[in-house]
């Protein structure tokens, strides 16, 4: 086994300040996303505040940030011949809890989506998304998996199918009730496929059943065909259907190019609907303006260009193909939020990472993105080129003192004739 060196570089640093930055805006713009002229004093119901609350969580986030950077990442490859695989110990405890969120009774729903399951006291009202954890396990797993197996990724029945089974297994029981995540799911998930190594056609064989499964999803509930159609119209039913997306482009028109200024937005009282989350965004281009949203963009393109750099120096496979799906799933989820706060895509409840309200999605993209730095931090050990380019010098060296050392060679002069 190579043994790596791990220490900071200019990539780890970057990507844990550019994530805390995230962080940061997320813990502000959702404090003024909460303001309500109805709401209680700060200092009542602490605990409840949704503001309170996400300084919390942001705090938790960072500190599990700061310790997966500096745990092993290679700790979850699969080992031939342990019973111990953190990976797939990881995946199965997912997978129960996705299961779990289903049974009714133990599941908890919100506004009509039966996602969370409750953690603690009900006073209290916390719970946690299990469908946020799989951003993370299918991550690793697949990363792991890919891995391992090799270049029998490229064989159609004992590698690339298999690998896909367990993928759709994932994207079908998320997609239950989550079909935005089951989507970044299976584009994250053939992201990390493809670039084990399988085949394109490979890919385009079972396209065909996975297109036909997302189709099933959508029809299965009849609210996500509404939110098609009114994505094609959202002007026939303005006090309706279309109501979230119209007052998604007021609240950024409104903005102009420099905002009404930190907290003076006016739509998050009461006009636009999940303002503190999933359209949080909106709320950042009114307050800051255009060039307020350009610098989150920016901020996120910076994460991503500092992934790709991650990935393409990461010294071992697993850590290449970890890399790369930590990064799609940071860069997909967060075009698709803003995609949907834009009116480009069909309204879908999916946050922004790291910004938008909420526990489980900001801690699990930290810990997703503590193992893209801890990629970024491992490098092969130099010791031996040090030492090999020093054996060489010292040879050119020892070489130039004994030619010095030689006596010199006269030269018999002519003698005169």
């Amino acid at each position: 086994m190579i043994k790596l060196d791990s220490r900071p570089s200019s990539c780890s640093t970057t990507i844990t300040i550019t994530a805390a930055a995230l962080l940061g805006l997320g813990v502000v713009m959702v404090f003024s996303a909460s303001a309500s002229l109805t709401a209680p004093p700060l200092i009542k119901d602490v605990l409840k505040n949704p503001s309170v609350r996400q300084s919390m969580f942001t705090m938790v986030a960072l500190v599990a940030l700061l310790m997966v950077g500096l745990c092993p990442y290679h700790s979850w490859r699969l080992r031939p011949g342990r019973w111990w695989q953190p990976s797939v110990m990881l995946l199965i405890l997912t997978l129960a809890l996705v299961v779990l969120v289903l049974i009714p009774g133990i599941g908890e729903e919100r506004k009509g989506a039966q996602r969370w399951l409750p953690l603690g006291p009900s006073a209290i009202g916390l719970g946690f998304q299990p469908s946020e954890i799989a951003k993370v396990s299918v991550v690793v797993f697949l990363a792991a998996f890919c891995e391992r197996i090799g270049e029998h990724i490229r064989k159609f029945w004992t590698g690339y199918l298999p690998t896909v089974l367990m993928l759709g297994i994932f994207v079908t029981v998320v997609g239950i009730e989550d079909f935005g995540t089951a989507a970044l799911l299976g584009v994250v998930g053939f992201g990390i496929i493809l670039a084990a190594g399988a085949k394109w056609w490979h890919l385009g064989l079972t396209s065909f059943p996975a297109i036909a499964g997302a189709v099933y999803l959508i029809a299965a509930e009849p609210y996500r065909i509404k939110r098609l159609t009114s994505f094609l119209n959202p002007e026939a039913d303005p006090q309706g259907a279309g109501y979230h997306q119209i007052q998604s482009l007021i609240t950024i028109a409104s903005g102009n190019w420099w905002g009404r200024g930190l907290g003076a937005g006016i739509q998050k009282y009461g006009y636009l609907p999940e303002g503190r989350t999933d359209f949080i965004f909106a709320v950042i281009c009114e307050e800051l303006g255009i060039v307020g949203g350009i610098m989150v963009i920016a901020l996120f393109a910076v994460l991503l260009w500092q992934g790709k750099r991650a990935m393409e120096a990461a010294p071992t496979e697993f850590g290449r193909l970890l890399a790369l799906g930590a990064t799609l799933t940071i860069g997909f989820q967060a075009a698709m939020n803003i995609a949907v706060v834009t009116v480009s895509v069909p309204t879908k409840g999916i946050g922004l990472p790291f910004v938008s309200a909420g526990g489980t999605g900001v801690i699990f993209f930290s810990i997703l993105v503590g193992m893209l730095v801890n990629v970024a931090r491992y490098r092969q050990p130099t010791v031996g080129l040090e030492a090999e380019t020093e054996m060489k010098t010292n040879s050119i060296e020892s070489s130039d003192d004994r030619a010095s050392q030689q006596p010199p060679i006269h030269t018999p002069k002519a003698l005169p004739a």
